[in-house]
């Protein structure tokens, strides 16, 4: 019996080594990785320049708390920012601590406690962003959580409009959701979101944790729709998978953020630090963006081409390489896909996510186009959509 709790429903293979977008297991088996750690290995894996800055960090120093200044984290809080309307960040170890600080930030701001979210959104698995998280499979089990979180659905203006009002503190959402299925809204549910934010003077929160730092073609995905977000929170691809997380706000905010208000041991350490200023130095380069914008917009077309015959293909979708196909047996295709060699994630019960790093080469996506193609066709052989 293992000595884990069993918290994850694990496969059976074994990662022991990784090379850009390739994986091998336990009997040297060899995989494209399309999950990059549920979006976290940006750069790919063992990228030699993330691995020098944490050698070189490494033998400096590892840990000081945040009781000193720290260098590292004044540059890398500049260049998060700098291509914003944002000016602070803080930084932690997680997605879901991000979203925490961001949730007490807007509340201890404002002095409200009403913060509206979406149905099947995803900010994380404690409390407070359990909480807001708009999944109740989530939240199944563990009583009472923080109050004053509305949920509504998400893509409907209307809901929206009669539920906001000046006592909510926030408006938090992924502008793409991910564990909810890929979802984008329509441009003008984004427009309406920031004209009631100006109107009731409530704080708009985007949690950019899985679509932040290059991930769909942008620096961050709200660049897409023209927002202006006064908080944004950060993970998973700001350290290529070493754990960092942040979150992004405006100078207003500051004040309510001072000594004490909050704050971690381990967060914004010099090896994350300099981890995490190497995947800027990579990705935050306008060639890099639209070369990651011109893949995914490549793979999408190519699958949408190949697939939509299938009658049980209900919709590709996304932005960058953040790409869903939804589709009945979703399930077993992402098993029969890692048969195959190519390793992908669902998103709610019916999407497959492929999330390559954003460094996969043209020849591996069309590697890995044909094995989709392949492995659809089995099993989706007699479904064709009638002409």
């Amino acid at each position: 019996m293992s000595s884990l709790f069993p918290t994850y429903k694990r496969k059976q293979i074994q990662l022991q080594k990784g090379s850009g977008v390739y994986v091998y297991d336990q009997n040297n088996n060899r995989y494209l990785d399309f999950t990059s750690g549920i979006a976290a290995t940006s750069v790919g894996h063992c990228h030699p320049e993330v691995i020098a800055a944490l050698k070189k960090q490494s033998e400096k120093i590892w840990h000081t708390s945040n009781l000193f200044q720290i260098e590292l984290q004044e540059t890398l809080a500049e260049n998060l920012v700098k291509p914003t309307n944002l000016d602070h960040a803080f930084f932690c170890n997680s997605g879901a601590e991000a979203n925490e600080a961001a949730i007490k930030l807007a509340k201890k701001f404002t002095g409200k406690n009403k913060i509206i979210t979406f149905n099947d959104s995803f900010h994380g698995r404690t409390f407070g962003s359990m909480s807001a998280t708009g999944q109740q499979k989530i939240k199944a089990g563990y009583g009472p959580l923080v109050s004053e979180f509305v949920h509504l659905p998400w893509n409907d203006s209307e809901q929206l409009k009669n539920t906001a009002d000046f006592e909510t503190a926030a408006i938090m959402m992924e502008v793409i959701q991910g564990e909810g299925g890929i979802r984008i809204a329509d441009v003008l549910f984004y427009e309406e979101v920031q004209r009631i934010c100006k109107e009731y003077d409530i704080l708009l929160i985007i949690d950019e944790v899985q679509t932040g730092i290059g991930r769909t073609g942008r620096r961050y995905a709200y660049e897409h729709f023209g927002l202006d977000p006064d908080i944004v929170t950060l993970a998973k691809g700001l350290g290529n998978g070493y754990p960092i997380g942040a979150m992004l706000g405006k100078s207003k905010l500051a004040e309510a953020f001072g000594p004490g208000s909050h704050g971690t041991t381990f967060g914004g350490n010099p090896l994350a630090c300099a981890v995490s200023q190497t995947v800027l130095d990579i990705v935050f380069n306008d060639s890099f963006l639209s070369d990651v914008e011109a893949k995914g917009k490549w793979l999408k077309e190519k699958l949408i081409e190949a697939l939509n015959k299938h009658s049980l293909v209900k919709d590709i979708r996304g932005e960058g390489l953040l790409i869903g196909i939804e589709c009945e047996n979703a399930a077993r295709l992402i098993q029969d896909l890692e048969d195959n060699g190519l390793l992908t994630v669902p998103a709610g019960e019916s999407v497959i996510r492929l999330l390559p790093p954003l460094t996969v080469t043209d020849q591996e996506l069309e590697k890995a186009l044909e094995i989709v193609i392949h492995t659809f066709k089995n099993i989706y052989e007699f479904n064709i959509k009638d002409e």
